[in-house]
């Protein structure tokens, strides 16, 4: 299952994982771009907008109800935007499609994760993750001006996530990795970010990769004979063991990072 799968690497992970014989739930924001996606493949177009959490618990709920297994969980649906923008459900659209939404789906799916058989739950993260911390008392960055700031910390938080949730799990067949696919500039990401596509284009994020190269290291993961060596680790492309923010092994930070997240959708549940 791979969100964020109608364009982009997204959608290529979904073509060749597909062309590998797996079953592929696509996801997507765009109810067009998903259903003509998951048409190339004969795949199931599912449609979902992380910016509402009513989505991601509707898309928790069909999934549960339409695949007795789930061997990956992809979360590679994200955003980038250079202002802040709050969602019908009070939180910056940033943080909740980047951080919030994703670990609210894998928390939804995660009895089936780890009941099922051997699972896998895949993170799109960024090596901009080294850019900005994670305050507990402001999980959403309200504190940072700079929109690639607070970018950058919902990725850390992404690998903060995939860290705690290795920790949790651990013994039960699942594993969780996350993953910089490479600065992407033709990927749909940066539809809101004239800023970060321009960046990208110059190669001022470094160098430029192509949609496939992008793909690749989600693919790997996906499929790699071993992932419990992977369990728990930040790849930079194919790499393991990614340059981080000082932050990113901080088991303690995670955990506490872990628990205030859930109490915030406890919250906002309520």
């Amino acid at each position: 299952m791979i969100t964020g799968a109608s364009d982009g690497l997204g959608a290529e992970a979904a073509r060749r994982l597909a062309g590998r014989g797996a079953t592929v739930a696509v996801v997507g924001r765009s109810p067009q771009k998903t259903a003509a996606v998951a048409h190339q493949l004969g795949a199931e177009p599912l449609v979902a907008d992380f910016a509402r959490l009513a989505d991601v618990r509707a898309l928790a709920e069909t999934l549960l109800d339409r695949y007795p297994r789930i061997d990956v969980l992809a979360n590679n649906a994200g955003i980038v935007l250079p202002k802040r923008i709050r969602t019908e459900d009070g939180y910056d659209t940033m943080f909740q499609v980047n951080y919030l939404a994703p670990f609210l789906l894998t928390n939804l799916l995660l009895d089936r994760l780890t009941t099922a058989g051997p699972a896998r739950v895949i993170t799109t993260s960024s090596k901009a993750n080294r850019s900005c911390g994670v305050d507990l008392d402001d999980l959403e960055g309200a504190r940072q001006r700079s929109g690639m700031l607070r970018y950058g910390m919902t990725k850390l938080q992404g690998i903060l996530f995939t860290r705690e949730l290795a920790r949790r799990t651990r013994g039960s067949g699942l594993t969780a990795t996350a993953f910089h696919p490479g600065v992407v500039a033709a990927t749909g990401i940066n539809r809101d970010s004239p800023l970060m596509a321009t960046l990208a284009r110059y190669r001022l994020l470094g160098k430029v990769s192509t949609v496939e190269q992008g793909a690749a290291p989600l693919v790997h993961l996906a499929t790699m004979p071993d992932p419990q060596a992977a369990n728990g680790v930040y790849y930079d492309g194919l790499k393991p063991d990614g340059p981080v923010h000082r932050q990113a092994k901080d088991d303690q930070l995670a955990t506490r990072l872990w628990e205030r997240t859930a109490e915030l959708l406890d919250a906002q549940a309520a």
